[in-house]
């Protein structure tokens, strides 16, 4: 079915997109929620850092096995695992809040045996400090975290690939665009519900409705999400943290990925509340860390809008090139005007264009990906693309927060504007090496798209 001029993704595909986007709401859902905890269950800043930061850096190692074994052992598997791990993860949100206080472990501690051996003698107080750091918090955060890493990366890793092997030439874009939609789309959803829900019922109530979301995601993909990724018997080989997809197309793609993201979570996201506090700008009277919380927001929307625009804009076209170089253009004007923002409008227009040039490349970029990358090592190529997203996405805070303290805002963000057009230099290098042409044409529906109507259950 058409409508609007969009065709109706294939069931499964939308199985996939209901998917990513209730597991996301696991994300998203703990960031209102745990700096404010920080306090009050005694967990130092620093640590707070570290577990929402902990998921990243899992999934940094994470993402090219994630691949390896979706061209192993295919797609369905793999993500309905991934779906569930995060669902459980978000379960450990709850076990973290619900678990005892440690002092309420002293009385245990007490009744266990006194033991020696030679000069060391552990008694009561020495059994305690194993107990009490069982059941804290942080404990129980970080590995809640680190189980969400896991599960993300397998996520990430098949519903591109499954969007890949449901799409021809002409439908490749559009797909991928919704389904990084989905994914990301999710996360600002868990910000909202987290916020309202903690406020109404309680923190232990919105961990409870996101992992209950989560889990349902799980269900969904088991009942509607078939295999679709036809793979090669591997059995005999080994999957190793470090095996990511080193052809051409999956660097190229890789390295634009990793610019705007070293840009989009390092630059803008990582210090716009600096930005507001030293510029006194605010919305409708809320303090730095609301108001920048509204202005990502605009960008996580705008982002949205623009990843199916863009994906289908590539498919009508003969090639997917022109595109990507348009919305990189995008985000070098939107990082040009946070350079020069001074107001509210100047800096929700900036983070508009910011937006719309990060989420316009998204589905074009996977797509051009697709045409040129064989099926069989679509898994790892995908996973080779979020293992640079993520090298980004990490570096980024640590490079922007201290030069921003040497040399102030408007520098920095000029610096970042330069970031789309050195990625636009390296996909026309990477595209022409690859393919000989820096406008080559879309891949025919025979090239390597699967038939939708031809998947397997199982």
């Amino acid at each position: 079915m058409t409508r609007f001029g969009f065709e109706r993704p294939p069931p499964v595909l939308l199985a996939v997109i209901a998917s990513t986007f209730f597991v996301g709401f696991g994300g998203g859902v703990v960031f209102p929620i745990l700096p404010n905890l920080g306090a009050v269950l005694g967990i130092s800043a620093f640590m707070v850092g570290v577990i929402l930061s902990a998921n990243r850096w899992v999934r940094l190692v994470a993402n090219a096995p994630a691949g390896a074994l979706v061209d192993r052992y295919g797609t369905r598997k793999p993500f309905v695992v991934g779906l569930f791990v995060e669902g459980v993860a978000t379960l450990g949100y709850v076990v973290a809040l619900v678990m005892p206080p440690a002092e309420s472990l002293r009385p245990l501690a007490a009744s266990l045996p006194t033991l020696a051996a030679g000069p060391v003698t552990i008694g009561a107080e020495e059994w305690f400090a194993p107990l009490a750091a069982a059941v804290a918090p942080e404990t129980w955060f970080l590995i809640a975290r680190i189980l969400w890493g896991l599960g993300s990366a397998a996520v990430f890793a098949t519903a591109y690939t499954i969007a890949a092997d449901l799409s021809d030439g002409g439908s490749r874009g559009t797909n991928m665009g919704i389904v990084r939609g989905g994914i990301t789309m999710g996360f600002p959803a868990g910000l909202v519900l987290g916020g309202i829900v903690s406020a109404i019922a309680g923190n232990v109530a919105a961990f409870v409705v996101a992992a209950a979301f989560a889990l349902t995601a799980s269900v969904v993909a088991h009942r509607y999400v078939p295999e679709t990724h036809v793979t090669s018997d591997r059995s005999g080989d080994s999957i190793k943290p470090w095996e990511v997809d080193t052809a051409v197309p999956a660097v190229t793609v890789g390295l634009v990925n990793f610019g705007l993201m070293f840009a989009y979570i390092g630059a803008l996201f990582s210090t716009l509340v600096l930005f507001l506090g030293a510029n006194d700008i605010s919305l409708f009277g809320l303090a730095p860390q609301g108001t920048s919380g509204l202005f990502m927001a605009g960008t996580v929307v705008s982002a949205a809008v623009f990843m199916l625009a863009g994906g289908r804009i590539s498919d009508t076209r003969d090639s997917r090139t022109p595109i990507l170089l348009t919305f990189l253009a995008v985000s070098f004007v939107g990082f040009l005007l946070l350079a020069r923002a001074g107001s509210v409008v100047s800096l929700g227009l900036a983070c508009v264009f910011i937006g719309a040039g990060q989420g316009g490349t998204s589905g074009p970029m996977m797509a051009l990906l697709a045409d040129l990358t064989p099926d069989e090592r679509m898994g790892r190529a995908s996973g080779t693309n979020n293992v640079l997203g993520d090298v980004g996405g990490g570096l980024g805070p640590m490079v922007s927060l201290p030069l921003i303290e040497a040399v102030g805002f408007t520098p920095i963000y000029a610096a970042c504007a330069v970031l789309p057009l050195l990625a636009g230099c390296v996909l026309l290098l990477g595209v022409r090496r690859e393919t000989g042409s820096f406008l080559p044409g879309r891949v025919a529906d025979e090239a390597g798209a699967s038939d939708p109507s031809s998947v397997v259950d199982s």
